[in-house]
């Protein structure tokens, strides 16, 4: 048995998000069956994390295991032809057999992008604002985040996970042109709707509805329901999951 780490990227417009889904499509479910079939043996993915519904990603890492050693280059091609155009294989790489592509994870980024200009072309990966926020004030409020471990606030509830801790290395509004600007977030670990909540608090600072006080009381308070709501998926993208290098065969 071989293992190894499937580098992809996709656009999650028409799909229910990561993880198999009993009455939708889902990243996982195709590349589940794209992989049995090629591989003539049922096989199991396991990725870095589970993307919702309509985010998409540049780079999500996950991994599967081989009855035998396999050519990566040939697998990679033959994945790219039986796949839909919507889902890409960057890169095969073989790992230990005990690597892991969700808990051997060092570090995830995650980028928000939003605008107030009106385009045909971008809308399907913009979120679009009549009016810009404070985005000065937004990156204050960013800064909250960095003396917080417990992002209970920002999850989305009744989750299975057993911690709501997550260590934020990086949170920050950048411009990307003058109508608009990205939102980079990177952590160690993230929560269920956790980058959408962050971002639809932090326009509520920007609209001049929370002050950076309220927003590190929102944090403080552990609850949900003091948060802002979470803004829509499509304007979401995972763009690096970050290893190990000792990982990598």
């Amino acid at each position: 048995m071989a293992r190894y780490f499937l580098d992809l990227s996709y656009d999650g417009t028409a799909y229910h998000g990561w993880q198999i889904q009993p009455n939708g499509a889902s990243i996982q479910a195709k590349l589940t069956e794209a992989l049995s079939t090629l591989l003539r043996t049922p096989t199991s993915v396991v990725g870095a994390g589970r993307t919702d519904a309509g985010v998409h990603a540049l780079q999500m890492i996950a991994h599967f295991d081989a009855p035998a050693p396999v050519d990566t280059h040939l697998l990679t091609g033959k994945l790219n032809r039986l796949l839909p155009p919507d889902i890409a294989i960057r890169q095969i790489r073989p790992v230990r057999p005990d690597a892991h592509a969700r808990f051997d994870a060092s570090s995830r980024t995650y980028r928000y992008y939003i605008t107030t200009a009106k385009s045909p072309f971008v809308r399907a990966y913009r979120y679009r604002l009549v009016h810009a926020p404070d985005y000065e004030r937004m990156n204050e409020a960013a800064g909250e985040l960095f003396r917080y471990t417990d992002f209970t606030s920002f999850s989305k509830l009744h989750t299975d996970v057993k911690s709501n801790h997550c260590r934020i290395l990086e949170a920050a509004w950048t411009p990307c042109d003058p109508d608009t600007w990205c939102f980079t977030i990177r952590a160690d670990r993230f929560l269920r709707n956790m980058v959408r909540a962050i971002v639809g608090t932090l326009l509520e600072v920007g609209r001049g509805k929370l002050s950076i006080e309220e927003f590190a009381h929102i944090i403080e308070q552990k609850d949900r329901c003091m948060a802002g709501s979470s803004v829509p998926g499509h304007a979401l993208f995972l763009v690096e999951v970050a290893y190990p290098d000792q990982l990598f065969l």
